[in-house]
């Protein structure tokens, strides 16, 4: 299975000789693609233009689009920067820029289509990079389930180990919009950035879990409880909820490292016992139940999720050992093995 990602560079103290030779190169193709006059743009650049931007809307700047075969990547590790890109535009065919990507560039890749544009005053190169990734067989299940006081809770449904994530999130996003409503101020971008490399780094987090313990990713789907109507206060929390940007990034990054995730509904998972199946009640993030199972409500979920995550699969053969698995979830002892993250 192919699997692709970004790369995102921003290109290192461009001297001002390479700085104009990619401003005329940009500018120029903003002025074709809008009048389709010519002004002086590489030939291959302008044939991508053709290619992806068929419907051009007035007013809108559109990145260089760049072939993989012209694009080139060096490592040189040298005062400016580690990595050097070779670019081309009209005015300058061989132009070797310093670039600083968000993360390493791996070598066993192949180079694909990438966007090279300005933002804010510096110079920005998304590179897509693709390789090919062999899925490996899996003992074990990550049920993943996504809420308001915690971003994400993780259950491991073998060892039933529960982590919690991202309740600073909350924080973050209760902080700006307190300050949003006591000035004009727009806080926009920094709340924006803060809670992006939360979630990165709880992605990260949640695929090195899956990677160490050879595991599956099942995550909750909230679709039904976004459907719910319990007042302007809760749908306002579910709106601030990150959680949509978090399964896309669990996704892509466990997709990069060959791990299988899948979507379950999340209807009713933090309300029903993952013992006995039957519906109990949750007081302030505890949950009881009939037969006596006490647990945080969050795991509840969790596990539930990764229950119907197992159900989901085992047609597939994917998982082996599902016996054991559903002997410990059946398990009134579950609840002793948890250990709380950022609690």
């Amino acid at each position: 299975m192919l699997c692709k990602k970004v790369i995102k560079c921003k290109i290192v103290k461009p001297t001002l000789e390479k700085r104009k030779a990619l401003e005329k190169e940009y500018n120029n193709l903003q002025i074709y693609l809008h009048t389709l006059d010519d002004w002086g743009v590489y030939s291959a650049n302008k044939q991508q233009a053709e290619r992806f931007y068929k419907n051009i809307i007035w007013g809108r700047k559109y990145p260089i689009s760049m072939r993989k075969d012209l694009l080139q990547i060096e490592r040189k590790n040298n005062k400016l920067s580690k990595y050097w890109a070779r670019i081309r535009v009209k005015s300058k065919r061989n132009l070797w820029v310093a670039i600083k990507p968000h993360q390493d560039i791996p070598d066993d890749i192949e180079l694909c289509e990438s966007k090279l544009f300005p933002k804010k005053g510096e110079w920005w190169l998304y590179i897509t990079i693709q390789k090919e990734v062999k899925p490996t067989h899996v003992h074990n299940i990550l049920g993943v389930d996504l809420g308001i006081r915690w971003s994400a809770t993780v259950c491991d449904l073998r060892t039933g180990q529960a982590k919690f994530y991202g309740r600073d999130i909350r924080e973050i996003r209760g902080k700006y919009f307190y300050l949003r409503r006591k000035t004009t101020k727009n806080f926009g971008d920094i709340e924006k950035r803060k809670v992006n490399d939360k979630l990165h780094k709880i992605s990260k987090q949640i695929i090195e879990w899956a990677k160490k313990t050879n595991s599956i990713i099942v995550v909750g789907d909230l679709k039904d409880v976004r459907n719910g109507n319990k007042g302007r206060k809760f749908n306002r929390k579910i709106s601030n909820m990150p959680s949509f940007k978090l399964k896309q990034q669990i996704l892509y990054k466990a997709n990069w490292e060959g791990i299988e995730v899948h979507f379950v509904g999340e209807a009713y998972t933090s309300k029903t016992c993952h013992i006995c199946g039957q519906r109990g009640t949750r007081t302030n993030g505890l949950f009881k139940c009939s037969c006596g199972c006490q647990d945080n409500a969050d795991r509840n979920g969790a596990i539930n999720i990764a229950k119907r995550g197992l159900g989901q699969v085992s047609s597939l053969g994917v998982v082996s050992d599902q016996p054991e698995l559903m002997e410990f979830a059946n398990s009134k002892n579950s609840s002793e093995a948890i250990q709380l993250v950022g609690w």
